[in-house]
């Protein structure tokens, strides 16, 4: 491969493009202040959630902190008081992406982990107080004998955005029409042993995110 060919797919060069853009957006704004939202601390979240109880909180290691650089985390663990089914759920909060702060697709970060993927596709989701389902990725991993269901997905605004490339295109709308940047990464993860198992595990995450949506909407700015 010859060197920056890469940049000639089409998918490569449509993502360079919108970061030359929004670099360009970012720095012709970088002289005036950014109007950055004001929101509830992630660590107000309630440990009851309908069905679901916070059975741990998790740790954001110091490592990985430094990779992010997020304004604000969210990591626990809940459980399904019903099904005794548990998932994770892990939040990113992001003031302001100028510095060069933006979100880690957690399908860069986890083959960087030792984790391969199997399917990789987007799927709606239907939530309560939204008209049309929301989009979200789903990312089948594993690792050994582990396997995990993995759900994710952009939250700027009243958006939810599944596409890398179109969160990166609005996050220069939003720079120009309301003078801030602010995004969420919001991940959703389900282990699973065997792998007859996987449908209940997207189920469950469905669950999930229908069980905490509107809720965690309410942490982020409208």
């Amino acid at each position: 491969m010859q060197p920056l060919s890469f940049l000639k797919r089409p998918p490569a060069l449509i993502l360079t493009i919108l970061l030359i853009a929004q670099a360009s957006v970012f720095y012709g704004f970088s002289r005036g202040s950014e109007n950055i939202p004001l929101v509830r601390p992630l660590e107000r979240f309630p440990a009851h959630i309908g069905e679901w109880r916070m059975v741990q909180n998790g740790v954001v290691e110091d490592e990985v902190k430094e990779v992010l650089r997020a304004d604000d985390y969210l990591t626990r663990f809940y459980g399904n008081v019903q099904s005794n089914q548990l998932a994770s759920l892990f939040v990113a909060y992001f003031r302001s992406q100028r510095a060069g702060q933006t979100p880690h697709s957690p399908k860069n970060c986890l083959p960087g982990s030792g984790w391969i993927w199997t399917v990789s596709d987007t799927v709606p989701v239907t939530v309560a107080g939204v008209v049309k389902p929301i989009e979200v990725n789903r990312y089948v991993v594993s690792k050994g004998e582990e396997r995990a269901m993995v759900l994710y997905w952009y939250q700027s605004r009243d958006r939810v955005v599944a596409s890398e490339y179109k969160a990166a295109a609005y996050s220069v709308a939003d720079a120009l029409r309301y003078n801030h940047t602010d995004t969420a990464l919001v991940r959703i993860v389900v282990g699973f042993k065997n792998p007859q198992d996987e449908q209940a595990a997207y189920q469950t995450g469905v669950n999930f995110i229908q069980s905490f949506y509107s809720t965690l909407r309410g942490f982020f700015p409208a």
